[in-house]
């Protein structure tokens, strides 16, 4: 009376259908075939679909680390009032998801509360690095950060203001000047030069 499924060993009602099954998630993974090993070869320079190099973290700061001298007042803004630069600089490096207030309002608690505040803000310089591509130099993110935190908050000032992006208004703002049609400057490559 019922049929049976090798594949489980339980008996299945005559016309019931198959459970369904769960969606696939995930990268297809595709078997390894002639266009694979070949790849790379004269005949085929350009990769398979799929395959893709990770981008690799060559670009260089517009500005050194410790040219702070460079942008007096953005050096002092970053030295008197820190959770202004740092949150100026999170809300661009989360694209606006979080305001400036809200970004500055952390850093002052972490830093008033821990005194480590360089924790949370390396965080953001991380961001921002993978985001433009730009080396990590002269060292870690989170050493720049709890070395010089100060030269590191200017220095990434400096890079998105060279970038185009007009620190005092805000992402939404920037985006917004941005679609209206007044450019963004573009960065030489190369950085910025003297």
């Amino acid at each position: 009376m019922y049929s049976s499924d090798a594949s489980d060993g339980y008996p299945k009602k005559p016309g019931a259908s198959a459970p369904p099954q769960p969606p696939v998630e995930g990268i297809p993974v595709q078997p390894m075939n002639q266009s694979y090993a070949n790849y790379g070869a004269p005949n085929n320079p350009v990769p398979p679909a799929g395959l893709h190099a990770r981008p690799i973290n060559n670009v260089p700061w517009s500005s050194g680390l410790f040219s702070c001298f460079d942008d007096i007042p953005t050096c002092c803004l970053s030295c008197w009032c820190p959770c202004i630069t740092f949150g100026r600089i999170a809300e661009i490096a989360d694209h606006g998801s979080v305001s400036c207030p809200v970004h500055g309002a952390i850093y002052t608690v972490i830093a008033l509360l821990t005194g480590c505040a360089c924790c949370y803000s390396c965080i953001f310089r991380t961001k921002m690095r993978q985001q433009y591509q730009l080396q990590e130099d002269p060292c870690n993110d989170c050493l720049v950060h709890c070395c010089c935190e100060c030269c590191a908050l200017t220095q990434e000032y400096r890079e998105l203001q060279r970038r185009g992006f007009d620190m005092s208004i805000g992402y939404h703002m920037n985006m917004e000047r941005q679609n209206r049609g007044i450019p963004m400057a573009p960065v030489p490559p190369g950085g910025m030069m003297r």
